[in-house]
């Protein structure tokens, strides 16, 4: 019997595989053949792959020139996406926007890249073009207990560190009260965002924009306001922290709000509907808010989470083009609006925010509209945009470990992080040892 031969375009595609969202490949396998049905000359291949993993996987691929057509890296690989090459030393990615070249649709798809909203968009602004195009776009806020506030006589949910740290005071003197006030987690993504608040950055040639970062800053005036406002919150019992040295527990965050051992929390935007329904089953009242800024110094902005999706270089036409029509496919209105209702991640297009708003969705959940709100503060600059450093989630690490030491031991803060700006700078010089050819790929261990 003869066997029918598939003649479609084969479009690759490789995105993390994580834990907490075991099934949104299963959804994104549903959009591609959505997308297979509208275009029949074309077949989408979805992968999974550990999100730990997924840089070095591409990476073996790229050497072999068998990388995939699109790869979707986490926000912190952004610079070793930049610096991944083919067999040739050619770069395996090439700019999404120079890839659409001005077009407005391509196969029938409208291009939304302009319409993204732009403090996505900027983060992976790169020679002057956009690199890539993120689906998942998320930032930290804070989360409110206000039945606890008004019984503190509380009325307005804080927007500075000071207002906070008011408001910490009025909650520790609540008769039966909660015997702290805040907690967050020790994560890098806390110290990103604090920094970039006050204008700050976190490495030289603007945050790594204007040129390849090579020096590291995690010692800066910004840096270390923080951190002093993070330990005397800490010393004077406002502040819960239930971290170890090398475990951020995020789950042990949202259990002290959720049983309102705390009335304010700090984490991502993607758990606000999770921290409604807390408040639901508990009896209390929930609000989600702008992340508290230094009122001391102007605001910058808040920078983002989340994930991009690369474009392989050197495709031919016909393959390019599937793979565009396909990216800007998973971030049309429709589409980039199912996916915040279905994952809580930030709406990503102005369009998906202008669907949800005409069906009512931020006046019925207007927990969502907290993050869209911050993003949208987000004045541009390097600051603002946020830093591209390679091996950066190991210089994340850095900072947690430090930040560790000043809450949990008679250390001081500016000795601690002048130590940490060095153990940052050697993962970076390592990094960029490795980019030479003069040492393995892989991290240093800092101790």
């Amino acid at each position: 019997m003869r066997q029918h031969r598939d003649t479609r375009t084969v479009i690759t595609m490789w995105m993390p595989h994580y834990p907490v969202m075991p099934w949104f490949i299963g959804r994104v396998r549903e959009l591609a053949a959505d997308f297979e049905a509208a275009h029949p000359e074309y077949r989408i291949q979805v992968d999974g792959h550990d999100w730990l993993d997924l840089p070095n996987a591409v990476h073996r691929a790229a050497a072999t020139n068998t990388a995939p057509t699109v790869a979707q890296y986490f926000y912190t690989s952004t610079q070793e996406a930049y610096d991944t090459r083919r067999a040739d030393e050619a770069p395996q990615f090439t700019s999404v926007e120079r890839a659409i070249a001005g077009r407005t649709e391509i196969l029938g798809e409208p291009v939304v890249l302009a319409d993204m909203l732009p403090a996505a968009r900027d983060y992976y602004v790169y020679d002057g073009a956009v690199a890539a195009m993120p689906p998942l776009t998320s930032t930290t806020l804070l989360y409110a207990n206000t039945t606890l506030l008004a019984a503190a006589g509380i009325t307005e949910v804080p927007r500075t560190w000071h207002e906070l740290e008011v408001a910490c005071k009025a909650v520790a003197g609540l008769p039966g009260g909660p015997a702290h006030a805040i907690t967050w987690p020790n994560h890098g993504w806390l110290f990103q965002q604090s920094v970039a608040q006050q204008g700050g950055l976190l490495a030289d040639h603007d945050n790594g924009r204007a040129g390849r970062a090579r020096s590291v800053y995690l010692a800066s005036d910004e840096m270390m306001a923080y951190v002093r406002w993070w330990q005397r919150l800490h010393r004077d019992g406002h502040y819960l922290y239930q971290d170890s040295a090398d475990t951020v527990d995020w789950e042990a965050n949202y259990q002290a709000f959720a049983g309102q051992r705390v009335a304010f929390t700090l984490t991502t935007s993607v758990v606000a509907g999770r921290m409604v329904e807390a408040g639901r089953r508990g009896g209390f009242e929930v609000r989600a808010c702008r992340m508290p800024y230094n009122g001391e110094v102007p605001y910058a902005g808040n920078v983002i989470g989340g994930d991009a999706l690369w474009l392989s270089d050197g495709l031919d036409p016909t393959t390019r083009d599937g793979a565009l029509a396909f990216i800007q496919f998973l971030s049309n209105p429709a589409n980039a609006a199912g996916r915040h209702r279905e994952t809580n991640f930030v709406p990503v297009t102005r369009g998906a925010v202008a669907l949800l708003e005409e069906r009512g969705w931020f006046a019925e959940n207007p927990h969502h509209w907290a993050a869209v709100d911050q993003l949208a503060a987000n004045n541009g600059t390097p600051a603002g945009r946020g830093a591209l450093l390679g091996d950066f989630a190991g210089i994340q690490t850095v900072m947690t470990r430090a930040m560790h030491d000043v809450l949990t031991g008679d250390v001081s803060a500016d000795t601690r992080f002048r130590q940490a700006t060095g153990e940052a700078q050697r993962l970076l010089d390592n990094y960029d040892d490795y980019l030479r050819g003069r040492r393995p790929r892989g991290h240093i261990q800092i101790h």
